[in-house]
């Protein structure tokens, strides 16, 4: 059976290392900040303005001055910081953040990244998608494997317009967990009931059966 949001998620989650300053992009990678393992302490950068972002608020207690960079409310945890966006980015371009999880409609074999623009429909502006692939140590990719036509979003080459070239280290989707690597995806685990041929037959890209592939744990 395929992951659901929350799912992926949580699996991202697990790549959380104490003391990481992360970046979560909107979608899927805001919901990581409801999973953060017990024992380890991590830094939410939003880049609206905002150190140390807590889980999202329970129904009821959602305080409208309080957002993300995705327009959702937020809580903030004891320590936390307000600045201006100038400065947000001042820390996204100097490299300051460890880890940074995004959204995406396409991922290439070689870690390209098309997550911001669909010809002929309208947008509003990259945001600071742009940024945060240039200058993030890290990048996650949070995504469901396939569009609703059933099309493999996981590519040789991106199709739609690029958000950043060579910058993805990992793929996270509903099917299972992907690196990076000269010789294209290669997968590490599968989502529970999902099976290997499954992956194949769903990957457009290449695709490389990791020896020590294993059933993801949640």
């Amino acid at each position: 059976m395929a992951l659901d949001k929350n799912q992926i998620a949580k699996r991202i989650a697990q790549e959380l290392q104490d003391g990481f300053y992360v970046n979560l992009g909107i979608g899927i990678p805001t919901l990581v900040a409801n999973y953060i393992p017990e024992g380890i302490e991590v830094v939410l950068q939003s880049e609206n303005g905002l150190l140390g972002m807590g889980p999202f608020p329970e129904e009821g207690m959602e305080d409208a001055d309080l957002i993300n960079a995705g327009k959702q409310t937020i809580t903030t945890l004891p320590g936390s910081s307000f600045f201006d966006s100038a400065v947000s980015f001042g820390m996204i371009r100097a490299g300051k953040v460890n880890l940074t999880v995004l959204g995406a409609m396409e991922v290439a074999e070689n870690g390209d990244i098309a997550n911001w623009k669909v010809p002929k429909k309208l947008v509003k502006g990259m945001g600071g998608a742009m940024d945060l692939v240039a200058s993030a140590k890290n990048i996650i990719v949070a995504m469901q494997h396939t569009d609703k036509a059933g099309n493999s979003k996981l590519l040789e080459t991106c199709t739609l317009p690029i958000t950043g070239l060579h910058c993805v280290k990992k793929v996270v989707t509903d099917l299972g967990v992907f690196n990076i690597t000269e010789s294209g995806f290669e997968c590490i685990e599968y989502a529970p009931g999902v099976s290997i041929e499954e992956i194949k037959q769903k990957t457009a890209g290449r695709l490389v059966i990791s020896p020590a592939v294993k059933e993801m744990t949640l």
